[in-house]
């Protein structure tokens, strides 16, 4: 067995700066990539996605890989802290563009990305499994792995040694005392700081929580007394890949003589995943075929299904909707809302509830009356621990929208990292430390590519224009020109989503004549007609125009005609 602690360091690494950033995870909540650079070896930890909540035509963001792909040969690793989306759903994009010699994951996420990658023929993965006692040597980095507590099996954080000390990622992470699986490893938390702990970086999700976060077995016990009381059908929406909520459930199934049924492609990939693994096991029998639970009673069924974000084309919503292929709402239905809303999702989440409410069924959701969720994230107080534990010099506060990082500094400084060493950075900021100290030293060019249903890239500019139209509309004005370029017939303009055309006739009679008089100057006062300067004039005039009279801004697209 390699005693980690003990492993020497090659000597070239002294002289050398360390740099930390990331190209996703800070200011958000997905698509976390972050980077360690020393020397000429680069380090990458996680390749997560950020679901769009906006009804743009996108699926998925993630980072931009531009820095990764003009510095892929100093790449040495990308390491998987666990297997949530937001951590693993970037990696076919990024290996798609980026070559890397090594993906290292672990047990459920080490699976999932498997399973994942057969759906991206050729792009090809070498993917390793490291295991908790695991220890990778580089030229500049040690790394090994802590178990921690998180809302799905085989979660870690890494220790990544360097001659200036240890940096410590610690993934997503929680403390429960009373787990379902495995303990957190805190004697190996621990064990980092008596020999330093340069650098803190901390998930930052749960910052503004306040008290201890609840136990998944005090969540187990909630769901046993809910299931207790249900007479019809249960229909549970929660996140696909929380095994442990979804044993949980399955569990009380059992006790309560139901079968199980699961809705949502994710779902029923994660679920036999996890049963290969044992994560989640159930009698033989307890599982039931879609085309079997029309005819077992309501009392003796429970649904799983995707769509606890209100996901337009999850399973949840096309049952709301009415749409479901399968299920539609009966008396007696009892949805149970097994989550917590990630941010911006909100608006989504209520339509969602409000549309099942009409349907006729009954609706719970986690309420201090009826836990049916808890955060796999820590709060202020398992912050405060995480931080104690380690005594890190510096600490950068990760994973989590800018109030999350700001209270997550508040709370480091309140345990003793002093003021100057606590460092709020945004995607593509540089902290760099030496043995003299650390400062923000450079950007790192970063942004956002957006990924449709079918996997392909939509063009940034195609995204502001969708974005316009839904918010602002458009505005057509067809003008025909005979060989004088006089106008020919009377203009007509066309309308989408900026006005009601027909209750807005006198407006549409000033835009109209605003155009002809455009039109009327440019002919007058130009030596040479051009159809192209003349249609910039065009929306240039109209836009100035239209702001004036109605505060808006359509998308303008003029459409001449020569004849």
């Amino acid at each position: 067995m390699i005693n980690r602690n003990n492993l020497p360091l090659k000597k070239n690494l002294y002289s050398k700066d360390i740099k930390v950033f990331a190209l996703g995870g800070l200011g958000e909540v997905g698509k976390n990539l972050y980077c360690i650079e020393i020397a000429d070896e680069l380090l990458v930890i996680d390749s997560g996605v950020l679901f769009s909540n906006e009804n743009v035509g996108v699926d998925y963001i993630v980072p931009d890989f531009t820095y990764l792909k003009e510095n892929e040969h100093r790449i040495i690793g990308l390491f998987i802290t666990h297997g949530h989306e937001d951590h693993i759903g970037g990696i076919p994009y990024l290996l798609r563009d980026v070559k890397i010699p090594k993906v290292y994951a672990s047990g459920l996420a080490y699976e999932l990305i498997k399973n994942k990658m057969k759906e991206f023929s050729g792009v090809d993965i070498n993917l390793i499994e490291y295991r908790r006692d695991s220890v990778y040597v580089f030229n500049n980095f040690i790394i090994s792995f802590f178990l921690v507590n998180h809302s799905i099996p085989d979660a870690f954080g890494m220790a990544i040694k360097t001659k200036l000390g240890y940096i410590i990622h610690t993934g997503d992470f929680k403390f429960d005392f009373t787990p379902i699986g495995d303990a957190a490893e805190f004697e190996k938390i621990t064990s980092y700081q008596k020999e330093g702990v340069l650098l803190l970086l901390s998930d930052s999700t749960g910052s503004e929580i306040e008290d201890f976060s609840l136990s998944e077995k005090a969540i187990a016990e909630s769901i046993r007394s809910i299931f207790e009381t249900i007479e019809g059908r249960v229909i549970i929406a929660t996140f696909a890949s929380n095994v442990y909520r979804l044993q949980t459930m399955i569990s009380a199934s059992i006790e309560y003589g139901r079968k199980v049924v699961a809705f949502g492609r994710s779902m029923e990939k994660n679920i036999n995943v996890a049963q290969q693994l044992k994560y989640i096991e159930a009698p033989k029998g307890t599982f039931i075929h879609a085309r079997e639970f029309p005819h077992i009673p309501n009392n003796q069924i429970t649904i799983l299904c995707t769509g606890s974000q209100g996901e337009p084309f999850a399973a949840l919503s096309r049952i709301a909707d009415g749409t479901h292929k399968t299920i539609q709402i009966e008396p007696g239905d009892t949805i149970i809302f097994s989550s917590s809303a990630i941010p911006g999702n909100e608006l989504n989440i209520y339509d969602t509830i409000n549309k099942l409410y009409k349907r006729g069924a009954r609706v719970i959701v986690d309420s201090p009356l009826t836990d049916t969720h808890t955060t796999g994230h820590a709060s202020k107080t398992e912050q405060e621990i995480m931080l104690a534990l380690t005594k890190p010099k510096y600490f950068v506060p990760i994973h989590g929208e800018y109030a999350m990082l700001k209270e997550h500094s508040k709370t480091a400084e309140r345990v003793g990292v002093k003021e100057e060493n606590i460092f709020i950075l945004e995607n593509g900021d540089v902290l760099t430390i030496t043995k003299d100290g650390a400062s923000i030293t450079d950007k790192i060019t970063t942004g956002s590519i957006y990924i449709d249903s079918k996997r392909n890239i939509v063009d940034q500019e195609i995204i502001k224009t969708r974005k316009h139209l839904s918010e602002e509309g458009l505005l057509s004005i067809v003008l025909s020109l005979d060989e004088k370029y006089k106008l020919k017939r009377e203009p007509s303009i066309i309308t989408r989503g900026f006005i009601y055309a027909k209750e807005s006739d006198d407006l549409l009679q000033k835009i109209e004549e605003r155009a002809l008089k455009t039109l009327d100057n440019y002919i007058a006062t130009s030596s040479k007609y051009n159809k192209k300067d003349l249609s910039t004039l065009l929306v240039s005039t109209l836009g100035t125009y239209i702001f004036e009279l109605t505060e808006r801004k359509p998308l303008i697209i003029p459409v001449i005609i020569e004849q």
